[in-house]
């Protein structure tokens, strides 16, 4: 028996890529056409944005309990979340959880120290990057934390933002996230983690200046060996 999978989603084009990525690789791991159960919910995502600008963390943490609860009703296991800039509040929304889950930047950082790695950067929407989401946990396992530029963030929040999130990537944003991760490069870095969860869709390792973390496939593939394992 494999255990039920609740997807507490925030944007869409994330949580369809880790939904995707559950699917797909369970066939691998189970056989044709074989996986997880899997339920997914999201209230729109203008309400966590509405809660990000004004800091409201309290308020994003409630969006995700409402999630929990809705998934705990529909039989789910264990819970993640595919979107690092909302876990700014899991540590007020966990307590409160009806079930456990997993936190994508425990999973981040935990292959990265698989991997050897011991100075990362990160990239992501501005909320993430300027947060201790992912200092704390690479800290924890003595990996350094490298962020981008203050008008490198911007830019990259606004490509998220603006392109990633509504599905309408322009040509030239490749190239601007080629270059940050060039620069986190030049500055020591032996890997970059893709921390928002939309940014899979344009940066890999095929076209990457380093080695990448891909936070949504890591979450999506830890969620799957839970969901097996027990």
């Amino acid at each position: 028996m494999t255990q039920h999978i609740g997807i507490v989603g925030c944007s869409a084009e994330g949580a369809a890529l880790c939904y995707r990525t559950i699917c797909e690789e369970g066939a691998h791991a189970l056989g044709a056409y074989e996986h997880p159960e899997v339920t997914l919910h999201t209230p729109p995502l203008a309400r966590y944005v509405e809660c990000l600008n004004r800091g409201d963390l309290a308020g994003v943490a409630g969006l995700m309990l409402a999630s929990a609860h809705k998934l705990a009703a529909a039989g789910a296991d264990f819970l993640i979340c595919p979107d690092n800039t909302i876990h700014q509040a899991f540590a007020l929304m966990a307590p409160r959880s009806p079930l456990p889950w997993l936190h994508i930047a425990d999973v981040v950082a935990s292959e990265a120290a698989a991997r050897g790695y011991r100075r990362v950067g990160l990239t992501g929407t501005r909320w993430l990057v300027d947060s201790a989401v992912y200092p704390d946990r690479l800290a924890a396992r003595g990996i350094a934390c490298v962020r981008p530029g203050e008008d490198e963030r911007d830019e990259i929040n606004r490509i998220i933002m603006e392109e990633l999130v509504p599905g309408a990537v322009q040509p030239d944003s490749v190239a601007r996230f080629q270059a940050v991760i060039a620069g986190l490069r030049e500055r020591g870095c032996d890997a970059v983690i893709l921390g928002c969860t939309e940014i899979p869709l344009i940066i890999s390792d095929a076209n990457a200046p380093l080695p990448t973390l891909d936070s949504t496939r890591l979450l999506a593939r830890a969620a799957l060996r839970h969901a097996v394992g027990g």
